[in-house]
């Protein structure tokens, strides 16, 4: 296999795992810029989720986060950054919630602005989709 047509198979890949979120209504934040806009909107109920390409977010943050969206009092705002892809905006969205620690995957839950709910990487590893989307079902049970 040539370079190019490894670097084709490789941003296929990765687009395809964009898409995984964005085809389920995530607004994906490529820059600082983005993160800065997205985040003023302080109103309102969110979920941040920053994607990842290892093994636990295919196997279970992505379809997790994505079945958890069933929920009646799901997050109103998605939004995404792509760990280790879109550096620039994974930093400026860390840097918004210093208090919480790096990880991805993982997915913040904010409610008008705060974050009041973080599914970390140890949360997500070992565990199936339907338990990841349930510890996100009871983090929106209790943004009302």
């Amino acid at each position: 296999m040539n370079a190019t047509h490894h670097w084709m198979d490789q941003n296929l890949l990765l687009q395809r795992m964009r898409d995984q979120l964005t085809a389920h209504g995530f607004a994906e934040l490529r820059n600082a810029a983005d993160v800065d806009t997205a985040l003023a909107a302080r109103e309102g109920t969110t979920l941040l989720m920053f994607n990842s390409v290892c093994g636990c977010a295919a196997g279970a943050a992505r379809p997790g986060v994505v079945l958890s969206l069933d929920a009646a009092d799901r997050p109103t705002r998605l939004l995404t950054v792509f760990a280790g892809q879109d550096r620039e905006a994974t930093e400026r969205a860390r840097a918004h919630f210093p208090h919480l620690p790096a990880s991805s995957p993982s997915a913040v839950v904010l409610r008008d602005g705060q974050a009041v709910f973080m599914l970390h990487r140890h949360d997500i590893e070992g565990h199936t989709p339907d338990e990841v989307a349930a510890k996100l079902r009871t983090a929106y049970s209790q943004l009302s």
